[in-house]
């Protein structure tokens, strides 16, 4: 079984990951952030690095999905290749931060991995507003996040939702995370895992 879960950064998908790989006993795949190579220069210089990234990101969970699938484990993942395509990328590319050329050249690249892909059997989608994502990122207190623009979030977040709303590829449940804390509130991972667990019964 093959569980995704996506959000906006700070949204918790991370922490929830690892919470539920421990619960179900899945194998946990996370999103490469700590030896990414370009996170800390696309924050510092975004116009310059934003291709790099959407393409090194692109890779990377292309790699994901397919060791995924050659496994044949049941894994939980942190963040779906959709994201990058759907939210990520085109983002940059209206805030004038991609090149229409070589976001052409990134938009021509996923179609190509796309069909080469199953969508996960279940999205898990974690709902946060502006000011929780705010507060999360600050909480955890990454350097190069600190630089991050309230506008770039707003914007992250209405594609979000733009693409959850026409999300069709598979089974989806959707998570307001506004009031959860699933890290250090045992009631409301409970609550979280009972969500889950009807959406994985109607899975078989």
């Amino acid at each position: 079984m093959h569980i995704a879960i996506a959000g906006n950064i700070g949204s918790g998908k991370t922490t929830l990951t690892g919470l539920l790989a421990k619960q179900y006993k899945w194998s946990a795949h996370y999103e490469d952030v700590d030896t990414n190579p370009y996170l800390q220069s696309f924050y510092e210089d975004m116009r310059r690095w934003s291709f790099n990234l959407q393409i090194y990101f692109l890779n990377s969970r292309f790699r994901q999905v397919v060791d995924i699938r050659k496994k044949g484990k049941s894994v939980i993942q942190d963040r779906t290749i959709y994201e990058d395509a759907f939210i990520f990328a085109p983002n940059l590319h209206d805030m004038g931060l991609m090149t229409t050329r070589d976001f052409e050249n990134y938009s021509s690249l996923f179609e190509l991995m796309a069909s080469f892909i199953q969508p996960p059997d279940l999205l898990i989608y974690l709902k946060a507003s502006v000011p929780t994502l705010v507060n999360q990122i600050q909480k955890r207190g990454r350097e190069y996040e600190s630089s991050i623009r309230i506008d770039y979030l707003k914007s992250l977040n209405d594609r979000y939702e733009e693409w959850i709303n026409t999300y069709k590829a598979g089974r989806l449940l959707i998570i307001d995370v506004d009031n959860l804390n699933f890290s250090d509130n045992p009631e409301d991972l409970g609550y979280v895992i009972e969500k889950i667990n009807a959406e994985i019964n109607g899975l078989f």
